[in-house]
């Protein structure tokens, strides 16, 4: 490996695909890690990228503690999503030293994400109900049944820690989620032993809840409902409806449907994959200026994980 290689890449899946066209548009060189065994682990190749100041841990879910713990000291971490997938991890997790690592819960960059930072612009009000669908066919590929997504002791739970856990942060991020219940997981394809669909609801700090249902074995859809005091945000693949206020009525004093505040067309592909271009610069940026990621996002990341295991 040349000296001038300051990236590693561990993994060469599908987030593989999306994070290294971002970084061949940033013209920056990586090193690509691929372990031949079942240990996540090769002397030779674990050398080379031992040289790397900045690390991308983008290997499947059960991998990802193994390489923040052994990579952690005197490097960037940007890792994948849940940091751990074992209950025996998580108080070592937590003690790791924070500053340096970042986890890409991507749905933080989201239109969504832009739109609720900026919920008193909109004059929004609290939150009352949220609802989110959100679901494609992945389970029909014929390479599904081969991944490891669908091996359950690769994915313990499957679409709900790949798919819901971004929906779990993202309201734990800009509400403070206080608990997850009702959460029923189904293999429904039978196309490997994991789960390929999953529903949950959560319980935010004031009280209110939101349901979440994602499905590795639906027609493509995403349907998302936020009700407010004073107004709703609605989204689906189309793009995003902001409403309000709350007191709309006709002549005749009846209520009506709120007018729309904002119109956003949002293409999903686009918006996911900005989002991850968001994510890796944010990640980029900090590390280039040697600055520490907050201990405030490390807590809340650790908390979104916590509640899928």
């Amino acid at each position: 490996m040349r000296s001038n290689f300051q990236i590693g890449i561990i993994g060469k899946g599908s987030q593989f695909k999306r994070v290294s066209k971002i970084l061949n548009r940033l013209n920056l060189k990586y090193y690509l890690y691929k372990p031949n065994n079942k240990k996540y682990y090769d002397k030779h190749q674990f050398i080379k990228l031992k040289k790397c100041k900045y690390i991308f841990i983008l290997s499947p879910n059960n991998s990802h503690f193994y390489y923040v713990k052994t990579l952690h000291k005197n490097r960037y971490i940007f890792c994948e999503k849940p940091p751990i997938n074992t209950k025996k991890d998580f108080a070592k997790i937590k003690k790791i030293n924070h500053k340096k690592i970042f986890f890409n819960f991507n749905f933080r960059f989201s239109k969504l994400a832009e739109i609720l930072a900026q919920q008193d612009r909109y004059n929004l009000g609290k939150l009352l109900y949220g609802n989110i669908i959100s679901g494609h066919g992945l389970a029909f590929k014929k390479e599904y049944i081969n991944s490891w997504r669908s091996n359950k002791k690769l994915c313990k739970k499957g679409v709900f820690e790949i798919s819901s856990v971004h929906w779990i942060d993202l309201f734990n991020y800009f509400f403070d989620l206080k608990k997850l219940e009702k959460l029923r997981l189904n293999n429904l394809l039978k196309k490997g032993d994991s789960f390929d669909n999953s529903y949950c609801k959560i319980t935010l700090g004031n009280n209110s809840e939101v349901d979440i249902f994602s499905s590795y074995s639906s027609p493509l859809i995403k349907k998302i409902i936020l009700v407010f005091t004073n107004g709703v945000i609605e989204q689906n693949e189309e793009g995003i409806e902001i409403r309000g206020p709350s007191k709309n009525f006709n002549k005749k004093g009846f209520f009506i449907k709120p007018k729309i505040i904002r119109k956003i067309r949002v293409n999903e592909v686009k918006d996911y994959e900005d989002s991850i271009e968001k994510s890796v610069r944010f990640f980029l940026k900090i590390a280039n200026l040697k600055k520490n990621f907050s201990k405030k996002g490390f807590i809340c990341s650790l908390k979104s994980n916590e509640l899928i295991l």
